[in-house]
């Protein structure tokens, strides 16, 4: 059917006899492109002659006989195939769960992290492995069993432990964070008792101690000594310093001071105690020795020199020399009892026994009379008996990211070659 502007619709004129004639294709279009004609509306201009269909949406293109080429045809954007669907929203899963792990692992949320869970040293954890024999220069864990905590897993899987402690000689009750190396855990050493390094933390030293976090590297340090051949495999105890915080400038010069909490024999009686009891450990004290710095150089280097039948070594880094807690006020012959200067006299005079005292200060350290009277007592009371090393660190600040690698350049050698273990 043809529509006519002037009437209805009427059949085309055909001569008689003639069948109906499919419509003729522009010239050039393929067979199979054909598309059916018709005529546009009343009072719509054609579109001339080979270009229908050929205009779509703005796109044209010339040939290059200046005529209309092939439309410009934009495919339909592809959806994702199925696999690789699958790939990212896999991907994502396992992005948000990492993220996930990391911030309960941050936060210590069971069960991305081991912190808390029960610890045992040796398979023993005070419960002992039958005795040691009477010429035997190793101590077998005495027990009662402490209850030791995960406080964090190293790398090498060892791991820091805390307790809590009520001392019986001085009736006070604090943490003390235990690390030991993993040569402790090795059959080859099943026999052996290893030597005890008690650690002291300067600041206020409460309600924690900072040597048992790993970012100063302390544990770490010691096993790779241990490896190089510069350090014994030391066991770290790490007790609270104080019994308190220092935030109005009070601290305890980790000793026993009238009126106040027992802090000297909490260091050198009950954390020794609570080592013997869960611990292989050396009888002797060959086997025992302390570090520290600063507040905690300083206990550690009057514990030496006021118990040199118990403990053989110290490594005192930026230590005060003399007690100056304002809590000595009215005590001055418990004071005078305390002071490492008048405690060293007393050794020399004796004649020993024998102590190692290794010091280590920064150049720079903030005290700027650390480093002359650490200097100083080592030029008086260097002698006889008391050994001494001091180790001057350029550019040293006080602090014990300072103090920790240069141990391993002089200190922990000059202790270690006195000291005995892994012992049988």
């Amino acid at each position: 059917m043809s529509y006519s502007p002037d009437g209805p619709h009427q059949p085309p004129y055909r001569p008689q006899g003639q069948p109906p004639q499919p419509p003729q294709q522009p010239w050039g279009q393929p067979p199979h492109a054909r598309q059916p004609q018709s005529t546009p509306p009343y009072g719509q201009p054609q579109v001339p002659y080979g270009q229908q269909g050929y205009e779509r949406q703005g796109h044209e293109q010339r040939d290059q006989y200046g005529g209309y080429g092939p439309p410009y045809e934009e495919e339909p954007p592809r959806r994702p195939s199925r696999v690789r669907r699958w790939v990212i929203a896999g991907a994502t899963v396992l992005a948000l769960a990492g993220i996930a792990a990391l911030v309960m692992n941050h936060f210590e949320i069971p069960p991305f992290t081991d912190k808390g869970k029960a610890v045992s040293f040796g398979g023993s954890n005070g419960k002992g492995n039958g005795k040691a024999a009477a010429n035997s220069k190793m101590s077998m864990p005495t027990g009662p069993a402490a209850e030791f905590k995960n406080s964090m897993t190293l790398g090498d899987g060892t791991h820091v432990a805390v307790t809590t402690v009520t001392g019986k000689k001085s009736g006070f009750t604090g943490k003390v964070w235990v690390w030991a190396p993993k040569e402790y855990d090795d059959p080859k050493f099943a026999k052996s008792g290893f030597p005890v390094m008690i650690a002291l933390p300067g600041g206020a030293g409460y309600p924690s101690n900072y040597w048992m976090g790993t970012d100063l590297g302390l544990q770490t340090s010691i096993s790779k000594w241990y490896s190089e051949g510069k350090s014994k495999p030391f066991i770290l105890a790490m007790p609270v310093l104080n019994p308190g915080p220092d935030d109005k400038g009070v601290y305890w010069d980790g000793s026993d001071i009238p009126g106040q909490p027992k802090m000297g024999s909490w260091l050198t009686e009950d954390v020794p105690d609570l080592m013997r009891e869960n611990f292989r450990t050396v009888k002797s004290r060959d086997g025992w020795a302390f570090m520290g710095s600063s507040t905690g150089g300083f206990a550690g280097l009057k514990a030496v020199l006021k118990h040199p039948d118990k403990f053989k070594a110290v490594i005192a880094s930026g230590p005060d020399i003399v007690p100056d807690s304002s809590l000595w006020k009215g005590h001055d012959k418990e004071k005078a009892e305390n002071n490492p200067e008048l405690l060293a006299k007393q050794l020399i005079d004796k004649k020993g026994p024998e102590v190692y005292l290794a010091f280590q200060v920064g150049d720079s350290e903030s005290n700027k009379k650390t480093l002359p009277d650490v200097q100083k007592f080592v030029a008086t009371y260097g002698k006889g008996p008391i050994h001494t090393s001091l180790k001057v660190i350029p550019g040293g600040k006080h602090n014990a990211k300072t103090y920790v690698p240069n141990m391993g350049e002089g200190p922990i050698q000059f202790i270690s070659q006195v000291m005995e273990g892994p012992v049988e």
